[in-house]
């Protein structure tokens, strides 16, 4: 059994998670059932994969909870971009956020690897 609080991707995928209930909470009343929770679901997602998967007493299932958390993060990913065309965010808070997420999605890729060449 892992701990995930170890990896470096789930600290700054949770820190991320965290910036994106921020910048949700002035999103338009209207879209609360909509775009608002499907970020924060995809968003939260990402941490809670890696998390459940380092709880999996093998590397397989550890490397299948990452894919589904990269996959996660791609689904971000475009969900900023539209928040962002929305005029939800700025372009700046959108950057901002997108660095980090593409950081993210760049340590999963490796995290993924990485594991994968244990089986």
């Amino acid at each position: 059994m892992r701990d995930y609080k170890k990896y470096n991707v789930w600290e700054q995928s949770h820190k991320l998670t965290l910036d994106v209930y921020r910048v949700t909470k002035k999103f338009p009343k209207e879209e609360v059932y909509g775009l608002t929770s499907q970020l924060r679901r995809a968003m939260l997602s990402v941490p809670t994969n890696i998390s459940e998967g380092a709880g999996r007493h093998s590397d397989k299932e550890f490397a299948n909870f990452l894919n589904i958390a990269s996959g996660s993060a791609a689904e971000s990913n475009y969900l900023l971009e539209v928040s962002k065309d929305l005029n939800y965010i700025t372009k700046e808070e959108f950057e901002k956020l997108d660095a980090v997420l593409i950081s993210i999605r760049k340590m999963l890729n490796s995290l993924q690897s990485k594991i994968r060449s244990n089986f």
